[in-house]
This record gives C-alpha cells, sequence and structure tokens, in this order.
C-alpha cells in the first residue's frame, strides 16, 4: 500500500515574491529606465522652443499673404509639440518637484498653446486610474460621441444625432478638438476645486488676447480668421490623431470591471509600432502600454520599457496589442461604428 503524504511546495524565488505589477516594476526600476533625463529634456524643451519662437517670427515675416497659412498648418504642429511636452510635465517625468512642474506646465499649457494646466492635468489623472472604464473615465463619456452600445442604447441629444454616422464623422470632428480644448479650459475656471484659478485664468486669457491681436495686427480680417481656422483645426486635427491610437477601440470596463494595475493598463492600451519620425510624431505616447504603466518614466526610456514589459506580459499570457498606426485607426473607426449600431437599428426600425 502506498501512503499520499502532502507535499508543500518550495516558496518561490525572490524574484518571483509580490504582485505582478510589483516584479514588472523591479525590472524596469534595476534597467535604470525611471532615471531622468535632465539632458534630454532640456535639448528637447529648446528645440520646441525654437520652433514654436521661429514659426511666430515666420508669421511675422510673411506677413498679409496666403502663404501665411502654410505658417498656420507649422504652427499646428508646433502646438501638438508643446501639448506633448507639457503631458510630460503633467507626469512629473521632466521635473521631480510638483512646483516646478506645475509652473512650467502653466507656461506652457495655458500661456504658450491655450490649454487650461490645472483643469486638464485632473481629468487625465482620472484617465490613467481608470482607462477605459464606462463611468470613472472622462475620456469615454458620451459628451459627443458613444463608445459602447449600452451608451448608444441611452444617447440623447447630440450623442444620438451624431452616433449613427459616427466613425465617418470622426476625423471631421477633430478640427473642433482645438477649439474645444480652449473653451473646458475656461469653464474649468469656474471650479472651485481648482487650485491657482487666478494665476490660469490670467495666462489663458493672456494667451487668447496676444494670439488674436497678433493675428489682426499682422493680417486683414479675413485673411486672420483664415489663420485662426486652419491653425486651430489642424491643431485639433493633430492632438486627435495622437491620442485616437491609445485606447480607442480597446476593451471597455464597466460597473465593477476593475482587473489588478497591470491587466487595467496593459488590456485597455495599444501600442503603435513605428521608427523614430512616430516617437517624434505621438511624443512617445505610442508606447501606450508602458506609459499607462510607469507614467513618470521619461518619454526616451519607453522603446527599452517595452521590451521588457512585453516579455513579462508573455510570461503571464497577458494580451499585449501593438499595432500599425493605420491599424490603429481602422480599430478605432470600427469600434466606433459598431458602438453606434442600436442607434442605425432603432432608426431603421422607426
Amino acid at each position: 500500500m502506498t501512503v499520499q503524504t502532502s507535499v508543500r511546495p518550495p516558496p518561490p524565488p525572490p524574484s518571483q515574491t509580490g504582485s505582478d505589477f510589483a516584479r514588472l516594476s523591479k525590472k524596469v526600476i534595476a534597467a535604470g529606465l525611471m532615471s531622468r533625463r535632465p539632458g534630454y529634456y532640456t535639448a528637447r524643451i529648446a528645440a520646441v522652443a525654437t520652433l514654436y519662437v521661429g514659426g511666430w517670427a515666420a508669421f511675422v515675416l510673411v506677413g498679409d499673404s496666403w502663404w501665411t497659412l502654410a505658417v498656420a498648418g507649422f504652427l499646428a504642429v508646433v502646438f501638438g509639440q508643446v501639448a506633448l511636452l507639457t503631458h510630460d510635465m503633467a507626469h512629473r517625468q521632466v521635473f521631480r518637484l510638483r512646483k516646478a512642474s506645475e509652473r512650467s506646465g502653466w507656461i506652457a499649457g495655458n500661456a504658450g498653446i491655450g490649454m487650461g494646466y490645472g483643469w486638464w492635468q485632473d481629468k487625465h489623472t482620472r484617465h490613467h486610474a481608470n482607462p477605459n472604464h464606462e463611468d470613472l473615465d472622462p475620456d469615454v463619456l458620451p459628451d459627443v460621441l458613444v463608445w459602447s452600445q449600452d451608451q448608444a442604447r441611452a444617447a440623447k441629444g447630440l450623442p444620438r444625432l451624431l452616433g449613427r454616422s459616427q466613425a465617418f464623422l470622426f476625423f471631421p470632428l477633430l478640427t473642433l478638438e482645438g477649439f474645444s480644448l480652449h473653451v473646458a479650459g475656461v469653464r474649468g475656471l469656474a471650479n472651485p476645486a481648482l487650485k491657482n484659478r487666478r494665476i490660469e485664468g490670467t495666462l489663458l486669457f493672456g494667451h487668447f488676447a496676444v494670439y488674436l491681436a497678433a493675428l489682426f495686427l499682422v493680417l486683414p480680417p479675413g485673411m486672420a480668421i483664415a489663420f485662426l481656422a486652419v491653425h486651430q483645426c489642424l491643431f485639433g486635427v493633430y492632438l486627435g490623431s495622437i491620442f485616437a491610437p491609445n485606447h480607442k477601440g480597446m476593451p471597455i470596463l464597466t460597473g465593477k470591471d476593475r482587473p489588478d494595475f497591470l491587466r487595467r493598463q496593459v488590456l485597455t492600451s495599444r501600442n503603435v509600432r513605428g521608427g523614430w519620425f512616430i516617437d517624434v510624431a505621438l511624443g512617445g505616447l505610442n508606447y501606450q502600454i508602458e506609459h499607462h504603466l510607469f507614467p513618470s518614466m521619461p518619454s526616451v526610456h519607453l522603446r527599452k520599457a517595452q521590451v521588457i514589459v512585453r516579455r513579462h506580459c508573455e510570461e503571464l499570457g497577458i494580451s499585449y496589442l501593438e499595432t500599425s498606426l493605420l491599424t490603429s485607426y481602422k480599430q478605432a473607426l470600427a469600434s466606433l461604428h459598431h458602438a453606434g449600431a442600436p442607434i442605425r437599428e432603432s432608426r431603421a426600425a422607426a
């Protein structure tokens, strides 16, 4: 007769203790990828500042000519790059201290491009905590578009009006994103919970005043309005094109759907493959999975972190999605079309 005895398995090695994310974090820290990169950010800030000043100098030099619309397109890209730098500042990738990050964010965001830094940081922080959660992520609220079929069934007003054809309207609607960003920043000043409202308001309205004064002093009224439209519309399209690939078309969480931190961030995010051009154009946000896992990591380190994170996810059997930029847009638009199906069906039934 054989006697069966229970054998306690040996304790896991030190590298296997802790949560799945804790073990990943140890690997990333050991690789030195959370260290500051002051030289990189000094060069990047100097480059963007030079382009910003150069763009406005070109605007004055070109002056009363329709070639000024080409300058408007150039400045739209520069404004997008300033927004990406502001994003890194908000995550304390650039400066370790909160005050330095906050003040640089005011200069770049409020004064530089007319974006309310405090309002945006609060919104973005809530997004990072619960990406793609229908109830908790402000980026998937049905304010203009619907992001799930449940939202489509409950939609009223503008979301219901646009929902039927929202996939076709998505990129045209991005032309309004720059204007929406300015309006939201101004509206955010009315929130008593927003700290430093006086400073932010002064810088924000100061930007609007100088911007409009420059346009109407240098250009005739019709050309000034054309410049404003081209600049702000292309700025909106560029911003939307940067952020659309990150989460749109990825799983939507609802109710009590709250996986652990590692899975919550990885499963709702999408990476975009590409070389140095994609890295620059998307400001490192093409490594969205790594950014969401380690938001304070300098963006220049995200490419190296990807190797570690992807291998860790493979070991755990966690789905890790990376596509081309074009495929990411296709997936986002297909998801929007799918989300709007209940609105199309209800109209067809009527």
